[in-house]
């Protein structure tokens, strides 16, 4: 077992992966009870436009997901604020939107190939060092946002109108969720891939509240799903050659049935 630790493409890989693990089923949970879950999918999307511009323009594509990522993520809370328009409503015209101009961007110039599939259904041997210091020098940041305010996100996505009523800053606050999740999700697609990272988002949190243990206990469990999911799916693609994506959402959908069943009196 620990042989998988003497490529140094497998240390990338682990390190990322933990630390996704980690940012994805923390944020996961407030997204899930503010009943945000169509947000992870449309702002991978949205994230997959920044990576089809990297690649075209020749930029990090990192880099340019996360900036795409994080005013997608503007627009849809702008959108949900200002206007009467109803929120999995907003989410499903950006996803759409967002997936039509990232086929058009790749196809425009020329760039189908592996490194995009790699974006897609995430890739272990794509992670770079490079990479990892941009997980980590954008995940700490949104990391340590979502611990400070931790309390207030609890309030406001139970029942914003009294948060409001008590002088906590809801609009700031949201504005503040979405900006950390688009980060996260940008940060996660090329472990995991924008096809899949919503899983690794939601999934974790679904599985984790059948146990119905609190809001701190929830967390704590959905992040034991999350890195377990992340370690053992990582392994199982490495030994059999399977995609790393796949095999860590595959993995998290059996840790949700479990919970289910386990749950089910």
């Amino acid at each position: 077992m620990l042989e998988i630790f003497e490529y140094e493409f497998m240390q990338r890989a682990f390190i990322a992966g933990i630390f996704i693990a980690i940012l994805a089923s923390i944020s996961g949970t407030f997204i899930v009870l503010k009943r945000y879950s169509l947000m992870s999918e449309t702002l991978a999307h949205s994230a997959l436009v920044g990576v089809a511009v990297g690649l075209v323009a020749g930029y990090n594509p990192l880099w340019v997901a996360v900036i795409v990522a994080v005013l997608s993520a503007w627009l849809i809370e702008y959108l949900r604020s200002s206007f009467t328009l109803y929120s999995d409503a907003i989410l499903s015209i950006i996803l759409s939107g967002s997936l039509a101009l990232a086929v058009i961007i790749v196809s425009l110039g020329g760039a189908f190939n592996n490194s995009l599939f790699s974006y897609l259904f995430g890739s272990i041997l794509s992670v770079s060092y490079t990479d990892v210091i941009t997980i980590a020098l954008f995940g700490t940041p949104a990391l340590i946002l979502l611990l400070v305010f931790s309390k207030e996100l609890y309030f406001i996505t139970y029942d914003e109108e009294v948060a409001k009523t008590s002088g906590i800053k809801v609009k700031l606050l949201n504005f503040l969720l979405v900006t950390v999740v688009a980060i996260i999700i940008a940060l996660s697609i090329r472990v995991v891939g924008s096809l899949l990272i919503g899983a690794l988002m939601v999934i974790p949190t679904s599985a984790a509240l059948q146990y119905r243990v609190g809001f701190k206990n929830t967390i704590l469990i959905s992040l034991f799903f999350a890195l377990f999911s992340v370690v053992f799916g990582m392994s199982l693609s490495f030994y059999f050659s399977l995609p790393s994506g796949a095999t860590i959402v595959l993995t998290v959908i059996a840790l949700f049935i479990v919970s289910l069943i386990a749950n089910k009196k």
